[in-house]
């Protein structure tokens, strides 16, 4: 039989050497939240909003903050259409011969004599363009001044007026929208008659949208 030997000699010491265990990380996880709801409890604040700021902070504060919208472009390009039509217009459009206040204001007899000028000028010119007065059976002088006397007579003697800020843009824009009517039409359509039609349409429907013609009152 073999002699026995006390245990403590046949066990080798490298059993009892054991692996070191960093529980610091692990159990710092654990104290950590523990201590924010403490300290929270002893201050008087609410636990679940210490505990969720902590996610929070790592996504960070603006990141639920919506984008803020794209400046709008439209009314840009109005003002731009707007200065290129009024430059236009006070370039080439007829003018008061004075340099002070324009005399032609409401009410005098004055203005209303440039506006019964435009208002004529254009029956006139439709009765031209319609062949009614001086009727010939080919195209004359008379006709072509018809179908031209919107832009010619019509709009330079309402615009001699001292008229409202709208009705001048109106006479602005058609003062620049006449002649491409005047020029584009006969391509499609040689009348004098239609082309006046359409330049009449136009200068209704430029008071209509200037002046607010349709839209309801309150």
């Amino acid at each position: 039989m073999y002699p026995l030997t006390p245990c403590s000699s046949t066990i080798s010491k490298e059993f009892f050497i054991l692996p070191p265990v960093r529980t610091s990380s692990y159990y710092s996880t654990l104290i950590r939240p523990r201590k924010l709801r403490a300290r929270a409890q002893s201050e008087g604040l609410d636990t679940s909003t210490v505990s969720g700021s902590t996610g929070e902070d790592e996504e960070g504060e603006g990141s639920n903050k919506p984008p803020p919208p794209p400046p709008s472009v439209v009314p840009d390009i109005d003002k731009d259409i707007k200065k290129v039509v009024q430059k236009t217009a006070a370039t080439f459009a007829p003018r008061a011969s004075t340099a002070s206040k324009n005399p032609a204001v409401p009410g005098t007899a004055l203005y209303t004599v440039f506006e019964v000028q435009g208002y004529a000028s254009m029956l006139l010119g439709g009765a031209l363009s319609f062949n009614l007065i001086f009727p010939s059976n080919e195209p004359d002088i008379w006709r072509l001044m018809g179908m031209w006397s919107i832009w010619m007579f019509t709009i330079p003697s309402l615009r001699a007026r001292d008229c409202s800020k709208n009705e001048k843009e109106a006479l602005n824009y058609l003062f620049l929208v006449i002649p491409l009517l005047n020029v584009l039409i006969p391509f499609f359509w040689k009348s004098f008659s239609v082309v006046w039609s359409a330049d009449t349409i136009a200068f209704f429907m430029m008071y209509a949208w200037k002046l607010g013609w349709l839209q309801k009152s309150d």
